[in-house]
């Protein structure tokens, strides 16, 4: 099996790399310089050279308040929407499967419950969310075989995230502020990798779900963790979403994510949260 993983500079992408290549599946990881996803020559060279079994589609416009900027509004569209479709229609034409990762932010984030795999009540509140839900679009309308797995909360040994985050404030700050009441789950980059590599191996598609176990918290739940497990005196003070302010996006309260689909189709849920962020801190600190 051949697989063309898309993002290898970014926090998925260099862990789904890193797992493909401990299973000995072959990758074909092109950086930035050689594929552009936004440029179809470039996307189409690799694809026609190579002809991957699958893309697993990592890369993406990810930085959700610059994207409010007007100035980055069609860059991001660009990137998420049109790099999309250049990969899926190249799928389509070279027959290979597909799984776009996507996130919790094609949701309103309104209410409590979870949000299920196909729930179709699309109303993202930010530029980011908004374009990762029409890269959707071009992955379900162009392929039939395919998965569009939504995560939340990502990190990942490979770039910047809130754990880091934290760390950092906390060297320098004895009191943290952090928002408890925006509520969701983490998802450790390593162990959603493993899971999208099962994936490749049956024809189970459609629409999942994926973040760790362990029960739905808040931003303060997941930094005073962090905190205590990296054994740091910093204390977190909790606020709310309109005292902390700052932010340009508008971010889901709701970022709760059923994901049942997996257990109904045989793949192995993610370890708890807690525990991943201990392997974490161990692999960085």
């Amino acid at each position: 099996m051949k697989i063309l993983i898309t993002g290898v500079e970014g926090q998925l992408g260099y862990d789904v790399k890193r797992e493909a290549e401990c299973r000995g599946i072959t990758c074909i990881c092109p950086s930035l310089e050689e594929m552009d996803i936004t440029i179809f020559e470039q996307v189409n060279h690799i694809m026609k050279t190579n002809k991957p079994d699958y893309v697993i589609h990592c890369a993406g416009w990810t930085d959700v308040d610059l994207a409010e900027d007007e100035k980055n509004i069609s860059i991001v569209r660009k990137i998420n929407v049109g790099g999309t479709e250049n990969l899926a229609k190249l799928c389509r034409q070279f027959q290979s499967r597909m799984i776009y990762i996507s996130t919790d932010y094609v949701f309103d984030g309104k209410g409590t419950v979870p949000w299920n795999a196909y729930c179709d009540s699309y109303m993202p509140l930010n530029v980011y969310g908004q374009t990762k839900l029409e890269g959707e679009f071009a992955v379900k309308y162009l392929l039939e075989q395919y998965f569009i797995v939504r995560i939340s909360w990502l990190f990942g040994k490979n770039g910047n995230n809130f754990v880091k985050k934290m760390l950092n404030i906390g060297k320098t700050h004895d009191i943290v502020r952090v928002v408890n009441d925006q509520i969701g789950t983490p998802t450790y980059a390593r162990d959603l990798a493993r899971l999208l590599l099962d994936m490749v191996h049956t024809d189970k598609y459609g629409y999942y779900h994926a973040t760790n176990e362990g029960g739905y918290i808040s931003w303060y739940d997941f930094a005073c963790e962090i905190y205590r497990q990296a054994g740091m005196k910093t204390k977190v003070m909790p606020v709310s979403t309109n005292e902390y302010g700052l932010s340009k996006a508008s971010r889901p309260f709701n970022s709760r994510l059923d994901k049942s689909r997996l257990i109904e189709n045989g793949f192995k849920l993610l370890p708890e949260w807690k525990d991943a962020l201990s392997r974490y801190l161990k692999e960085i600190l």
